[in-house]
């Protein structure tokens, strides 16, 4: 049984995921950069291949973060539905979680294009 309590977790759930995501990808461009400036300098090759070994980390998160977006996503949506189909149409809950689905398949949008 979908209760606002659970609508209220899911929706958090979702959003932390989205902020997480876009850390991992101001990450990815700050250590991209970092790399680009070590190979520039001819920085010592042990040190270089550490901090690709960073980069390749950080890039490996990014799906990890859409899988898991993908999944709370859909929690999301069926607790949305399951609430919705008990006469609970209304209320600040139900709305955040609608504006929190808009904003997440947003984000899917953008990382097909």
């Amino acid at each position: 049984m979908a209760t606002l309590k659970s609508l209220k977790i899911k929706t958090s759930t979702c959003k932390r995921i989205v902020k997480e995501l876009h850390s991992y990808e101001k990450e990815v461009e700050r250590e991209a950069a970092k790399t680009a400036d070590m190979k520039e300098k001819g920085a010592d090759p042990y040190d270089l291949k550490q901090q690709e070994n960073v980069l390749a980390e950080s890039r490996m998160m990014i799906p990890d973060c859409h899988k898991r977006l993908e999944a709370s996503l859909a929690d999301l949506k069926g607790i949305l539905a399951e609430l919705e189909g008990s006469d609970e149409k209304a209320g600040p809950e139900i709305e955040d979680a609608r504006n929190t689905i808009g904003e997440v398949e947003k984000v899917f949008e953008t990382a097909e294009v």
